[in-house]
């Protein structure tokens, strides 16, 4: 039976791909040669960049319609990473992908006919964008005509290298002012750029990501440099067992003999009210059995909850400060009531204990990027205590802050005496307000 897809609403057609994605993934070997397989497999890499281009484009029309606003309250992005668990780059990227096609429509047509894989079309939509703006109509089509045309043969760290060779073909005669100016533009895109991030892989590793323009980089790479051609091996240089440094290796080495440096001086200036420091929670008495013999690890950092092993735990006791963080006990004055409005540091210690970051559900800020929320305002009446508080991102506070009017339809904060924070939806979102909790409150508990 041959299906009429022209009669299918958008719907039953994502149906039936599902469908026939299912059929495909159900383990049955219907191509035998190699050559079969390899041509299938190209044709799937296509088929995916089609899908990847309509994905875009899709989320960039409910973005530009403001869809999730209306329906939800909230950005595409952030609907994105509660309906289907995609992180906020992932889901900002899509959309940016889908605004970005729909000012280049031949390249939108191409990547549409699966003819640019979408790390091509990244790139492309890149060169174009950073053309000058005073391109007219044409010069742009033919910019994109040539774009799309030489993604025949090259990948797209190459078709990132085409900018000038574009300048210098649609428009010869100003090319080297056109490329001055266009390095003061990148100049000022790579300022604006500027980021470094860390990222857990939960896998004992912090990943780092940054980026900064070239002219302030270049001190950075020459100190950590300096630091690498510094260290040396002393008496481990005899272990045959001992590893052989590549490169890589050494650099991240340097990094951190950097690091030490600058923590031994105490050059760092105060965050949160305190030095910086890595905050540990776990029981005195493992802790002591830790500092003496192998033991049972027990040990985890604040805010990420990522576990740490033995012998880096005893390494941290031996300069460590010890701070009872036992919630509600007399060692600290967890409630100052009515008499002072801002959070003390006591209190302070015992939040990032107790809630890890930013309650908010499929939030990832840590404490030391979190503000501490009264559930119960100030203004209201409410207490400064920890069982009238809750760690939340500026960004959150904002959603969850009680205003004036108990009547409007807004985000709220419950924190039950016998669990973990509760974020109750608007009605808006969910008619039943069911109470959701952050999924670090649902893990398994280690034992």
């Amino acid at each position: 039976m041959e299906l009429d897809f022209e009669q299918l609403d958008d719907a039953a057609l994502v149906a039936v791909m599902d469908a026939a994605l299912s059929a495909l993934g159900d383990g049955r070997v219907r191509l035998s040669t190699g050559k079969q397989k390899l041509d299938l497999l190209a044709d799937a890499v296509r088929l995916d960049a089609r899908l990847t281009a309509w994905l875009s484009a899709l989320a960039a029309e409910i973005e530009r319609g403001e869809i999730a606003v209306q329906e939800h309250g909230t950005s595409t992005v952030t609907w994105l990473v509660d309906a289907v668990r995609m992180t906020r780059r992932a889901a900002g990227r899509m959309v940016i992908e889908g605004e970005r096609l729909q000012r280049f429509p031949i390249v939108a047509q191409a990547a549409a006919a699966g003819a640019l894989v979408p790390e091509q079309v990244q790139a492309i939509t890149q060169v174009l964008q950073d053309l000058p703006d005073d391109f007219d109509t044409d010069q742009l089509r033919q910019a994109e005509e040539l774009m799309v045309g030489f993604a025949d043969t090259h990948n797209a760290a190459d078709l990132r290298a085409l900018s000038r060779y574009l300048l210098e073909v649609l428009d010869p005669d100003t090319a080297d002012a056109r490329e001055a100016a266009r390095l003061e533009r990148d100049l000022r895109t790579a300022e604006h750029n500027r980021h470094l991030t860390f990222a857990h892989d939960h896998h004992g590793s912090v990943r780092i990501r940054g980026s900064l323009p070239v002219a302030d980089a270049e001190p950075f790479i020459k100190l950590i440099d300096s630091y690498t051609a510094q260290a040396s091996r002393a008496l481990d240089r005899l272990d045959p067992l001992a590893p052989n440094l590549t490169p890589a290796q050494r650099r991240a080495d340097a990094l951190m003999a950097l690091v030490d440096r600058h923590l031994a001086n105490a050059l760092a200036p105060s965050h949160g009210g305190d030095r910086p420091r890595v905050v540990v929670t776990l029981s005195y008495d493992v802790m002591v059995k830790t500092a003496t013999d192998a033991g049972l690890l027990r040990g985890e950092l604040i805010g990420t909850g990522e576990p740490i092993a033995a012998s880096t735990l005893r390494q941290l006791l031996c300069d460590a400060d010890v701070m009872p963080a036992v919630l509600g006990s007399p060692s600290q004055v967890l409630d100052v009531g009515r008499a002072q409005r801002l959070v003390t540091a006591p209190i302070r210690a015992a939040l990032e204990v107790r809630d890890q970051g930013c309650v908010f559900p499929g939030c990832d800020k840590q404490p030391t990027s979190c503000h501490a929320h009264h559930i119960v305002p100030w203004w209201a009446g409410g207490v400064t205590a920890l069982h009238n508080l809750v760690l939340v991102c500026p960004h959150h506070h904002g959603i969850v802050e009680p205003g004036h009017n108990p009547k409007v339809d807004r985000w709220q904060v419950r924190l039950p005496s016998d669990g973990p924070p509760h974020v109750i939806p608007p009605k808006r979102v969910d008619p039943t307000q069911r109470p959701r909790v952050h999924a670090r409150y649902t893990a398994p508990m280690r034992t």
